[in-house]
């Protein structure tokens, strides 16, 4: 059975419902497909222990607050239900269960060939995300199979990994998280960190966020010249939600105990390079620390705030002994290697040219050279936090009425 639509939304999760809701709101009539449940990756591909890393009060999307500031940081189970709720009393038309399997070019529509026959479209907005495929390094493969491998987002806690050490991959947020919490365990932890961004949780009496919202960093464009590649791969913050607010960086882990090596460059066997480059990715990280400081700082100066000075978040913590160059895992009584080393995108499923060499979409703020194709959820879309979820509400607004423009509010498929 073939069914038509104005516009079709691929991907059930925040970026698809804050779509769906925007595109309503303009008069686009419009359907959402989720190959699962509501919010799917929120409940099948993140650890339990998962808190959202901005505060409630920035998880909103078009038309509702989901959280208030008093509830701290969601977790990733209880952000999953809020968005089914959303869902429901917005009255968003999604369907579930659903996998799309091809989307082609039809002239100047599309069709989205799916488990469930086929659709229709006169517009498509891909709302996949950002974190769709485990990126594994491909020298994963040269590993030894003694070592048992997982990504992140197969990882429920530390009790069910073997028996023995772990070595985590990766220092963005996830990895640092991951390396605190299998520390904890009492497992010995080597975490192997590239680049990143040394972030405090709380600056000058506020929580970071407060600060990053109201001088309008999160607000600024993305730099232009950039191609989505090169955008995808900005490091990212090293921080923690939590109640009690505490900080997290590769000195505290340190002093807990973790191994912080440089960054993981391939294999032999059970032998692991470490490349001698710590010091090198510390300093980046420092340094877009202090940019980021500065920037908050000239803000509050500005607006004349009141807000107490902090220079201890200026100091350095002090100095690393890395681990580096070719380490036998084995040796060391590592059985565990476990991925924290971001995500890549998989469009295998578009099939006519929409990718560029890379493989990522070729878009501009969410407007692809595709003639009717949109994409809305990934990171510096449009602005600095086009892949949060206060963020992608945001660009769904932004882009409706562009869509809608395109369309016509009231030429409906049926009358076009």
């Amino acid at each position: 059975m073939t069914q038509f639509i104005d516009c079709l939304i691929i991907g059930g999760g925040q970026a698809g419902l804050a779509m769906s809701r925007s595109l309503l709101d303009a008069g686009i009539e419009n359907v959402v497909l989720e190959r699962g449940s509501i919010a799917n990756r929120w409940r099948t591909a993140r650890w339990p222990s998962l808190r959202l890393l901005t505060p409630g009060w920035m998880t909103r999307l078009p038309g509702q607050q989901l959280a208030g500031r008093e509830e701290g940081f969601l977790r990733a189970g209880d952000l999953a239900a809020r968005l089914q709720d959303y869902a429901a009393g917005q009255g968003l038309p999604v369907i579930e269960k659903i996998d799309v399997l091809a989307l082609e070019k039809l002239g100047d529509r599309f069709r989205a060939v799916t488990s469930r026959g086929s659709w229709i479209a006169r517009s498509v907005v891909v709302a996949t995300g950002a974190c769709d495929r485990p990126r594994i390094p491909s020298w994963g493969r040269d590993l030894s199979p003694s070592l048992y491998q997982i990504a992140s987002t197969q990882y429920r806690g530390a009790e069910q990994l073997p028996q023995g050490g772990v070595l985590v991959v990766g220092a963005s947020a996830t990895g640092v998280q991951l390396g605190s919490e299998i520390a904890a365990s009492g497992r010995k932890t080597i975490l192997a960190a590239g680049s990143h961004v040394r972030s405090p949780r709380r600056y000058r009496g506020r929580d970071l966020f407060d600060w990053l919202d109201a001088s309008g960093f999160l607000a600024e464009p993305n730099a232009t010249g950039r191609s989505p590649a090169q955008l995808m791969a900005q490091p990212s913050m090293q921080l923690i939600g939590s109640d009690d607010n505490r900080e997290i960086d590769l000195y505290s882990l340190a002093r807990r105990g973790v191994i912080i090596a440089g960054h993981a460059s391939g294999a032999l066997g059970s032998v692991v390079g470490f490349a001698d480059d710590l010091a090198r990715s510390l300093g980046l990280g420092e340094r877009r620390r202090q940019r980021m400081l500065s920037q908050i700082d000239a803000f509050i100066g500005s607006a004349g705030i009141d807000a107490p000075e902090d220079p201890a978040a200026r100091q350095n913590t002090g100095l690393l002994m890395p681990m580096n160059g070719a380490i036998d895992l084995a040796g060391h009584g590592i059985s565990t290697v476990l991925w924290a080393t971001g995500y890549r995108r998989d469009y295998s499923w578009i099939h006519f040219d929409a990718c560029d060499a890379d493989g990522e979409l070729r878009q501009e703020g969410g407007l692809c050279d595709t003639p009717g194709l949109y994409v809305l959820g990934l990171p510096f879309m449009r602005h600095r936090a086009s892949s949060f979820i206060d963020g992608v509400g945001r660009d769904a607004e932004a882009l409706a009425p562009v869509i809608a423009a395109r369309l016509g509010a009231s030429d409906t498929l049926q009358a076009a």
